[in-house]
């Protein structure tokens, strides 16, 4: 299949929370004993967002911060990115929202959020018009299921995509400090969206969780029967069980790297593989082609293991060159 090049028509929109990452960096100390953090601009969605936009891609972020200095290094952090800042509102009443993260030796990480502006984003605040050039919606923020404003856009935006035929991507995200002791709404909530999702990423531990199934092969026909055509779990450096709508499902390896920060990986995997899909005619994307670009996006991935922080980590097309 010959790629096509990207144009404005072939737009990516994202959807959820943009906040300050202070990530710990006395690595095996949790956030008990942590006492050294670092300032970097963060939240799923933005993420997603970046590494479009860093491979080349155009893409747009829907998000909420609040009309402080922590709202505005995030605004600045984009436009250096060249990202288009349209759809980013600023709250007078809310500040920017915070999540602390602790870093284990492996990279591995655990996460405190304090929720503030990103909560409060409603459909109304954006044009009716957003997603007019959009070829995919992704939806894929930690705190997008939680009581407030954000949790009734996703759906209402969820729905517009797919009554207007976008594309729609959703990564739930699970966050067990946002969770812990009531899963089973956080799996309810998911439903809806999982129902009406076209591409679906998820780690190995949230499709158990979601699921019931820790057999992969069998947690991705489940979500396959929801209607999903493309399903990737993540499985660390082991790289992502890639599953087909019509069952063909593989384990796509990842290339090693020397992990300190595995934040944003998740997150950086997605951007790199809705840009590809971008790249092709959405409606007619086969097996070969899918495994293709779920292997260019390991390695996106993988590179963003190697530094410190979410979208500072996030390579260049410069650095995925052999």
């Amino acid at each position: 299949m010959n790629m096509k090049t990207n144009t404005k028509s072939q737009n990516i929109i994202c959807l959820g929370e943009l906040l300050i990452d202070f990530v710990c960096t006395d690595i095996d100390q949790g956030l008990v004993q942590g006492e050294k953090f670092l300032k970097k601009a963060g939240g799923a969605p933005a993420n997603v967002a970046v590494t479009i936009a860093r491979l080349g891609g155009a893409v747009r972020l829907a998000a909420q911060v609040g009309n402080d200095p922590f709202g505005e290094f995030l605004i600045q952090t984009l436009r250096r990115e060249s990202l288009d800042t349209s759809l980013i509102i600023r709250d007078n009443q809310a500040p920017t929202t915070l999540a602390f993260v602790g870093i284990q030796h492996d990279g591995e990480r655990d996460f405190v959020f304090c929720r503030g502006a990103d909560g409060h984003l409603a459909q109304h605040s954006l044009p009716a018009d957003f997603l007019h050039d959009s070829k995919i919606v992704h939806l894929g923020a930690a705190t997008g299921l939680l009581d407030g404003e954000l949790y009734k856009t996703y759906f209402a935006v969820a729905q517009i995509a797919k009554e207007k035929g976008k594309m729609l991507s959703f990564d739930p995200n699970f966050r067990s400090s946002l969770w812990g002791g009531n899963e089973a709404e956080f799996i309810h909530r998911c439903e809806p969206l999982l129902a009406m999702a076209d591409v679906i990423k998820m780690s190995e531990e949230e499709l158990a969780l979601i699921t019931g199934y820790s057999d992969l092969a069998k947690g991705c026909r489940y979500l396959h029967d929801r209607g999903a055509t493309f399903v990737n779990v993540t499985l660390g450096n082991r790289g992502t069980w890639a599953s087909y709508w019509d069952g063909r499902q593989e384990q796509v390896p990842s290339i090693e790297v020397k992990s300190v920060d595995s934040t944003g990986a998740g997150d950086a995997f997605v951007g790199a593989l809705l840009l590809r899909f971008t790249q092709r005619d959405i409606t007619q994307i086969n097996y070969n082609d899918f495994i293709t670009d779920v292997t260019w996006a390991n390695k996106v991935g993988a590179l963003t293991c190697t530094r410190f922080g979410a979208i500072d980590a996030i390579p260049t097309l410069a650095e995925l060159m052999p």
